[in-house]
């Protein structure tokens, strides 16, 4: 059964001394539980400070939320594979739709970028706007798919500080469709046979118009395991590549087949 998802962003759980403690949820939080007209007896998801999955049971709902601890749902965030999408900055609405369809795939991580081609063009306090609203969807999107975090979007950058952005993946798939001989995504992860788990992969998908050669050519030196891929024969509007090429990468990785293990925990 799927249950109500709540983060608590300072609050760790089993620190609780008490079998019965009220959540430290922010306000927004807060007011969508009343939304939700929570009553004793229900029982809610609740993702604590260290990424544990715990699910709960609603004891009272007055200023607070008090609940007690019914079991304990093994947290899979490591296990699950780390997707960082850098996006070209598009125009319209298209940001707010990679973000929020991502976000439910799984994305952990938005890294805005812009370019030669960008028609999207943000100066410093439109940006901050701008990823504020991109921000409170990604958690919105988190709390209704039953994500194990909130993915954080970041401020916008350029493409020559995108390299030490996602310096910290281990591998870099640049989507391109102007290249001659790339690979089909798949391929490209089985080509770095990568063992440990997890996994974390940035994938980069230009605005409309696309990346440059010149551009190109400054991501794939920017990483020792960088790659272009194909994200098929047709030719995807950049709000569109921007959800399938991390899904794909989801997928190959075997982030859809995992679940939650369920432990229980003996109440205190």
């Amino acid at each position: 059964m799927a249950f109500p998802h709540f983060y608590l962003t300072s609050q760790v759980l089993s620190q609780e001394q008490s079998t019965c403690f009220a959540l430290d949820l922010l306000s927004d939080d807060l007011k969508h539980a009343r939304v939700l007209r929570l009553v004793p007896g229900e029982h809610i998801a609740v993702i604590d400070a260290s990424s544990d999955y715990f699910e709960c049971e609603v004891v009272s709902f007055e200023e607070k939320l008090v609940v007690k601890i019914s079991t304990h749902l093994q947290s899979f965030d490591d296990a699950f594979p780390c997707v960082v999408l850098a996006q070209g900055l598009a125009k319209g609405d298209k940001m707010d739709i990679i973000i929020r369809h991502a976000t439910e795939l799984g994305v952990r991580r938005f890294i805005p970028f812009s370019s030669e081609r960008c028609v999207m063009k943000l100066d410093e306090k439109r940006a901050a706007k701008k990823v504020d609203r991109w921000n409170a969807i990604a958690k919105s999107a988190a709390m209704q798919s039953g994500q194990p975090c909130i993915p954080k979007v970041e401020l916008p950058c350029s493409l020559e500080q995108l390299g030490s952005a996602i310096g910290d993946v281990d591998i870099l798939l640049i989507c391109w469709e102007e290249a001659t001989q790339t690979e089909s995504l798949k391929k490209a992860l089985q080509s770095f046979a990568l063992q440990d788990c997890p996994v974390a992969v940035a994938v980069v998908v230009g605005p409309e118009g696309g990346l440059s050669e010149k551009e190109v050519k400054c991501l794939m030196g920017s990483h020792p395991n960088a790659a272009l891929v194909s994200l098929g024969s047709s030719i995807l509007r950049t709000e569109t590549a921007g959800i399938v090429a991390p899904a794909l990468v989801i997928y190959e990785l075997g982030g859809f087949e995992l679940s939650h293990s369920v432990n229980s925990v003996a109440e205190k």
